[in-house]
């Protein structure tokens, strides 16, 4: 287990027992105020449930809010500014959100509104000093004993069979590329591609960095700098709600399409002989590879040994098949590798290794895609449309850089969109 995994699960915890003590501190300033004991008050704030219900679903509320603030995927706070705003902001949401949701709604009404006020107060201040007390404890204790995440620089790319071995032993946290300035760029490309399906985070220096395509997050290591190549344009917070997103989105439009899946099922299996869904494997985050799914839209047995890109009027493809095709409804199977975390809504297309061959022959720098998940759909299927070439491929390749430079919520909803019309269009093939 890593050091970064490990401070996660032990700030995960603490946020989870902190967010379970203000519920409880919650529910005995209420008693208190119901008592009499405070404000003189007869009659306020009387709960008209059980509260061992909330006493489960606030804690977990608690953290699906700290998640989403991105606060447990980066866990490099050097500055204390890390730890107080972000507490801040998700211990008011959270106030406004439960407040309003599980309090206002179990209490006897009242003339006199500042009962509520002072009740919403209370219940900001209390998650808010509760939950920040252990996260400057862990801060402090961080700080005066910090520990250097575990590293292993290549100064060259015979080095990266002895970095598998020891990494495999013992995991490392960090790879630094340090290639000599005469280095061959190929071999940069190389040693990204294969140190993506470690997940460590892969450093660069500076200096060799303008021999990449795009640019990365500046990190420091014992105060030397060094260019992320794995992090992402996108901020944490951004990044935790696009996965979200894609967990929700995809959950509902599996329920809610399921009669489109049972139609296009029965549509595939009477028109041709063969399964009814087709699974191909593609190359994903890190550059591991997946079992995508589609309906079958070709007959069976298409391809029998070298892989092939479809053509103008290919004999393979069914009758429903094309129809499938020209609207894309062939790909909705993969709703569930999205829901799964194989894919997402919108990122670069997965190809499959065979095509990623040819492509790194003419673009090497195609293992940067394996920093973000592969998508649904992105810039480079909306601009380049269906590539049936391996010039289309690496056309569609630097749209797909060009969206990992400027990734953000509102740049994907953007591109939602324009899907929508080339589906309503029926562009595909």
């Amino acid at each position: 287990m890593t050091l970064r995994r490990k401070q996660q699960i032990i700030l995960l915890l603490a946020d989870l027992l902190s967010s379970e003590a203000v519920w409880l501190c919650f529910l005995i300033f209420r008693w208190l105020v119901y008592q009499g004991r405070l404000f003189n008050a007869e009659q306020v704030l009387i709960p008209a449930f059980s509260f061992v219900l909330p006493l489960i679903i606030y804690p977990l509320g608690c953290l699906v809010v700290y998640y989403l603030s991105g606060y447990y995927l980066r866990m490099e706070k050097n500055r204390f500014s890390m730890v107080l705003i972000p507490t801040f902001f998700s211990s008011l949401i959270i106030s406004l959100v439960s407040f309003f949701i599980i309090v206002i709604d179990d209490i006897t009404p009242v003339d006199q509104y500042q009962y509520y006020l002072v009740s919403l107060g209370v219940l900001f201040a209390l998650q808010f000093f509760v939950s920040l007390l252990p996260r400057i404890i862990i801060y402090l204790i961080r700080k005066r004993h910090k520990t250097l995440p575990r590293t292993f620089t290549l100064t060259s790319l015979e080095q990266l069979n002895s970095f598998m071995e020891q990494h495999r032993q013992s995991p490392f946290d960090a790879a630094i590329i340090d290639f000599k300035k005469n280095s061959d760029e190929n071999d940069i490309y190389l040693a990204i591609q294969q140190l993506y399906p470690t997940n460590v985070e892969i450093l660069i220096v500076p200096r060799t960095y303008d021999m990449l395509t795009g640019s990365a997050r500046i990190t420091t290591i014992q105060d030397a700098p060094y260019i992320c190549i794995s992090a992402l344009k996108m901020s944490d917070a951004e990044l935790c709600i696009k996965r979200a997103s894609d967990v929700v989105i995809s959950g509902l439009g599996l329920i809610a399409l399921s009669p489109v899946y049972l139609f296009l099922s029965i549509c595939v299996k009477a028109t041709s002989k063969g399964p009814i869904l087709y699974k191909q494997e593609r190359i994903g985050l890190h550059g591991l590879p997946f079992r995508i799914l589609k309906f079958r839209t070709m007959v069976q047995n298409a391809e029998q040994e070298i892989p092939q890109l479809t053509k103008d009027e290919d004999p393979r493809i069914t009758p429903i098949g094309k129809w499938l095709r020209k609207y894309r409804l062939d790909e909705l199977p993969q709703l569930w590798n999205v829901f799964k975390g194989e894919m997402a809504l919108v990122g670069p297309r997965p190809e499959r290794a065979y095509f990623i061959d040819q492509i790194q022959e003419h673009a090497p720098y195609y293992c940067l895609l394996y920093g973000i998940r592969p998508g649904l759909t992105s810039w480079g299927p909306i601009k380049v449309g269906y590539t049936d070439t391996i010039e289309k491929m690496i056309s569609r390749l630097n749209y797909d850089i060009v969206y990992m430079e400027n990734m953000s919520i509102r740049l994907d909803i953007k591109i939602l969109f324009y899907t929508i019309g080339v589906l309503v269009d029926g562009k595909g093939k």
